[in-house]
């Protein structure tokens, strides 16, 4: 199989699938990944390299690592997909959703793509991803609900901060850290670490 260089957008005019046979249409397809946008489009989405592959799990490594400590919800990777309000499908490179909204599902619910927009959702820039785009993307999360996200761009060692209702915010230098403020209280990432 070849690696997809950009996403590839399959335009669904004459008609949409449901949940569940976009569901299907994913399992049928594996290990092919895909978002689903809210007009129905179905996106073909790049694997990633080695590169980007070995940075989500440093960043999901820590993510998980903290809520094996807190235990406050629970973390996700970036094989999950989530059904937004605004009825996409997506899937970021880690997300986090409260011990109390998640429960809040049916076992169906959190078998399939769950219902629910994360509370918290990190999203790495690979090789086949525009920036623009991409920054799209967070602004829809922070549309669906999501409290805190982060843009994490490792080739120019930059990350944006998007807040609910709240302006973004960019740090220009992997030298820091980024802080889950009030949604992930006392996780502290350490940027250095993706370089």
């Amino acid at each position: 199989m070849q690696l997809i260089k950009e996403p590839i957008v399959l335009t669904m005019k004459s008609f949409r699938l449901s949940d569940e046979e976009f569901f299907r249409f994913c399992v049928e397809n594996d290990p092919l990944k895909f978002e689903r946008d809210e007009n129905g489009n179905i996106i073909v989405m790049a694997n990633t390299g080695g590169k980007t592959g070995r940075l989500n799990m440093k960043i999901a490594f820590q993510l998980e690592k903290w809520n094996m400590e807190n235990k406050l919800g629970e973390s996700f990777d970036s094989s999950t997909a989530f059904r937004l309000e605004n009825t996409a499908v997506r899937s970021p490179d880690a997300a986090w959703v409260s011990k109390e909204r998640w429960e809040r599902l049916t076992e169906k619910e959190k078998e399939q793509f769950p219902p629910i927009c994360p509370d918290f959702v990190i999203e790495l820039l690979s090789v086949s991803d525009e920036l623009a785009s991409t920054q799209l993307k967070m602004r829809e999360w922070i549309a669906n609900g999501c409290h805190l996200a982060w843009l994490i761009n490792p080739y120019e060692q930059k990350a944006y901060i998007y807040r609910h209702g709240g302006k973004t915010e960019v740090v220009d230098s992997f030298e820091g850290k980024l802080f889950g403020e009030e949604v992930l209280k006392g996780f502290e990432f350490e940027l250095n670490v993706l370089k």
